[in-house]
């Protein structure tokens, strides 16, 4: 429930105080409410989930630029609101809302100048050590201190003061005259660490390292044996298990991810059992592979669960830094190259859909042209826009035949715009500019990547190729790609975004242009004053139908400056599992939870057993 009072100290301000958060104070749990709607609160608890990972890792760090962090190494760690295992959303059937975990409330003014979070004094973490308010500021300052370049610069001009008031209240200010936007939030969601362990151990955030800080969180780490295993076991003293935020919540005693260097060896170790529980992503594989003999037998379970989320952006994405790739011209033709409709026939099986939107799916996605509500928005923002987005269709994927690799049509037109960009064909067949410079693209792959995903590659380089342009594929293993990736050393990547159903300041680090020369969660380098404007403005919407016109915007403009080829999507989660879990018959719509909500059925787990399909 939230409820508000005069303060005292400023009449003039309603105050208030509430459970959890959200940017218009609706709330859908209620201050008393028992468990989230989807869980099962009588779930048992015991037994293990294991799943696979590609690649390696040399560090249990995740917070460094250096080395490369273990899977699931967040998971010890809590925040003052919570949120699921793996870092998905809970609660996972509502967007935007954020309920208190490691704090019992928060109050702030209604102009959100500032806010305080009053924090559960029972808070331990694995070490015995109570979770307090100086742990929470010392977190706060690390991250500013020893953590990401782009994370630290933006923090520092919204978020100027942090006090501790006493060891279980803290208050975090804001700064004047900026949006009140994802401020709380961003507070609220600072992983608390061990200010004493950090303190004797001497250790950095930014430093490559196998030993961690003591959690908070259910989980612990049991075993790590680098690149092979990591094992996290509940920790059976975890202060927080009776929470109605974690009722019918962290079921597993343990999780196990077991690490392989590519995809095949990873697949015939779930055939083998190996490890249980596999979220499939490859399309030959789901379309041709679970048909042995344990999914005959029934021991392994091939279910579709639909996904409510809109899908990850993911695509091949244009290094905006290099030269010959700011052109837009030569982006549109090179996009030409990836014939959609081919590859989905003939590498994947017809079993996904093409990706127009960084929204797809979604009431938020832009069609047409813009009106109503959204031409209005991008009327206010004046010459920040460029003319022809509020004039065109909002762009969509080309379309290609499906019946060859090379669409003549597409060709013809890609030929066109490389000349029109300065990049004719010489005698030898190879483009060149007018200094006679050739017209090379290296695309960067992690080779441990899917054999599929490597086949689609392959034939988007031999298509760039026949247009006479000099394309190099770089299959580099995990660690290289991961160096490589930090460093924007390519012309093109297989990578991703983050999807978006609101506004948010974190819109500004992943889309914006202050951090576009390094953050890493701008692959692209993307600049562009335009969305600048429009992410800016968008924080300042005062209703949830203006901030949705403003994320329609947001979605156009986006697909306007074109950063990336958009591949394809699937709306539903592939899985594959050993009959010995369970999980609700309702799932929520904005995650799978399989580490968070499912369990572990024992006596299903003893009649894999008995049958031999499980040692």
């Amino acid at each position: 429930m939230v409820w508000a009072t005069p303060s005292p100290a400023e009449e003039h301000e309603t105050m208030i105080r509430s459970h959890g958060y959200s940017f218009y104070g609706d709330l859908k749990y209620p201050e008393d409410y028992a468990h989230f709607d989807y869980v099962n609160p009588d779930a048992p608890k015991g037994g293990e989930i294991s799943i696979s990972t590609l690649g390696t890792f040399d560090s249990m760090n995740p917070y460094s630029r250096k080395g490369r962090g273990g899977a699931l190494s967040t998971i010890m760690f809590e925040s003052l609101l919570g949120d699921g295992v793996g870092g998905e959303a809970a609660p996972a059937d509502v967007y935007g809302e954020y309920y208190c975990l490691l704090c019992e409330s928060l109050e702030y003014p209604e102009s959100k100048d500032w806010v305080i979070f009053h924090m559960r004094p029972e808070a331990r973490f694995s070490d015995g050590t109570p979770v307090t308010a100086h742990d929470i500021a010392f977190s706060h300052n690390l991250l500013l201190d020893q953590g990401l370049q782009s994370y630290a610069d933006a923090v520092r001009k919204r978020i100027p003061k942090v006090e501790v008031i006493d060891d279980h209240t803290i208050k975090f200010y804001f700064t004047e005259g900026i949006s009140r936007r994802s401020l709380i939030d961003q507070v609220g969601f600072v992983p608390a660490w061990s200010k004493k362990w950090y303190e004797e151990s001497g250790a950095r955030l930014d430093e490559s390292r196998l030993e961690t800080s003591p959690g908070s969180g259910p989980y612990m780490i049991e075993e790590v044996d680098v690149n092979r295993r990591i094992v996290y076991a509940r920790n059976p003293d975890y202060w927080g298990k009776d929470l109605p935020f974690n009722v019918g919540r962290n079921n597993f005693d343990r999780i196990r991810v077991e690490y392989f260097g590519d995809e095949n060896s990873a697949f015939e170790a779930f055939k083998s059992g190996e490890y249980t529980f596999r979220s499939e992503g490859n399309s030959r594989q789901w379309a041709t592979a679970y048909d042995f003999p344990k999914v005959q037998d029934g021991y392994v379970v091939k279910e579709e669960i639909a996904d409510g989320s809109p899908p990850t952006p993911t695509g091949f994405i244009f290094n905006l830094g290099r030269e010959v790739l700011q052109d837009k011209r030569v982006r549109e033709a090179v996009s030409l190259a990836f014939n959609f409709e081919w590859t989905n026939e003939s590498l994947q099986y017809g079993l996904f859909k093409p990706r127009a939107s960084f929204t797809q799916d979604t009431p938020l996605m832009a069609t047409g042209t813009p009106e109503g509500a959204e031409l209005e928005f991008l009327q206010s923002l004046g010459d920040a826009v460029a003319p022809e987005l509020l004039i065109e269709e909002v762009r969509m994927p080309h379309v290609s035949e499906p019946e060859r690799l090379l669409d003549r049509r597409n060709a013809r037109r890609a030929m066109r715009l490389l000349d029109e960009a300065g990049w004719a064909v010489g005698d030898d067949g190879m483009r060149r500019n007018a200094e006679g410079e050739p017209l090379r693209l290296t695309f960067l792959l992690n080779s441990s990547g899917s054999a599929t995903l490597s086949a689609v590659v392959e034939n988007f380089v031999a298509n760039l190729e026949n247009y006479g342009i000099d394309a190099v594929l770089e299959k580099v293993d995990s660690s290289q790609y991961t160096a490589r990736e930090r460093d924007r050393d390519y012309d093109m990547i297989y990578d991703s975004y983050a999807a978006f159903l609101g506004t948010g300041t974190g819109l500004a680090q992943r889309y914006g242009s202050e951090a576009a020369s390094y953050s890493l969660f701008n692959p692209a380098g993307l600049a562009s004053p335009m969305v600048d404007a429009i992410i800016e403005a968008s924080l300042n919407a005062d209703t949830r139908e203006e901030e949705e016109a403003a994320m329609t915007a947001l979605d156009r403009a986006l697909r306007y400056e074109f950063i990336m080829i958009p591949l394809w999507y699937n709306d539903v989660f592939w899985t594959a599992y050993y009959d010995q879990y369970d999980h609700p018959e309702e799932q929520p719509p904005f995650a799978l939870g399989y580490l968070d909500f499912w369990w572990y059925d024992a006596e299903k787990a003893a009649e894999l057993r008995a049958a031999g399909a499980l040692r």
